[in-house]
């Protein structure tokens, strides 16, 4: 099996570095590609990643966006370069654990010996302890996770997470809409109606506040849940 992890950047000079070195010291246990999105970044992000180089044996792609064009079409420019059986997107500000990028492969390594249909697998951070994340926001992620089990009868716990790991040829047959943030919801739908069950697996998770970076806006919440009743009640 191959893995693509495609990581959208904008603007993450404070991070990037420590991201990438992590991601690329994880231990797999398959093929892995590495694709970094760089979304117009005006920071030294863009310096930075001019300079970088492929490390040990993962290919290593860095694909530029000229203007900032938001995360969903980050990822659809990612998904498009991809070349692996699945996708996994790694957000390059430190909120998400690469490590843990082992324990989402476990039930694909379970389901291929099983000889069952493709899976996505969804890291929840809230199957544990609750996660460092502002209440503001964890109502946020609550209230949308439970709109979307409300109108679609499903059982998540955390539908906004940013760590999915989702079949590519899937990704590669269907033509995604989202251009920002609200890429979560439309893929978590998008897998509902095409009857790809969703199995979730607990992460570890450390937000961030504004101050410190994050992107994240009360409009992209009105965005999400358009998107959700958009894909429920009008999209077949």
């Amino acid at each position: 099996m191959k893995l693509s992890v495609v990581m959208p950047i904008f603007n993450e000079e404070k991070t990037i570095r420590e991201v990438l070195k992590r991601l690329l010291e994880v231990k797999l246990s398959c093929d892995v590609e590495v694709i970094l999105i760089d979304d117009g970044s005006t920071d030294k992000t863009k310096d930075y990643l001019l300079q970088i180089k492929t490390k040990g044996k993962i290919p290593l792609k860095i694909i530029k966006h000229e203007v900032n064009k938001g995360k969903g079409e980050a990822v659809q420019t990612g998904i498009k370069a991809a070349k692996g059986d699945y996708l996994i997107i790694q957000d390059a500000d430190l909120e998400y654990d690469s490590e843990e990028i082992k324990n989402l492969l476990q039930p694909i390594f379970k389901t291929k010996i099983s000889n069952k249909t493709s899976i996505a697998v969804y890291g929840s951070r809230f199957m544990g302890k609750r996660p460092m994340i502002s209440p503001v926001y964890y109502l946020g992620n609550i209230f949308l996770t439970y709109l979307t089990n409300l109108l679609f009868g499903t059982h998540l716990t955390d539908m906004e997470t940013g760590f999915k790991l989702l079949p590519l040829p899937f990704l590669k047959k269907i033509t995604l809409n989202a251009s920002r943030f609200d890429f979560e919801p439309e893929i978590t739908a998008r897998l509902i109606k095409a009857k790809i069950p969703i199995v979730e697996v607990p992460i570890s998770y450390k937000g961030r506040s504004h101050l410190a970076g994050k992107k994240l806006t009360i409009a992209d919440a009105f965005a999400a849940m358009k998107t959700i009743f958009f894909y429920r009640f009008f999209n077949d």
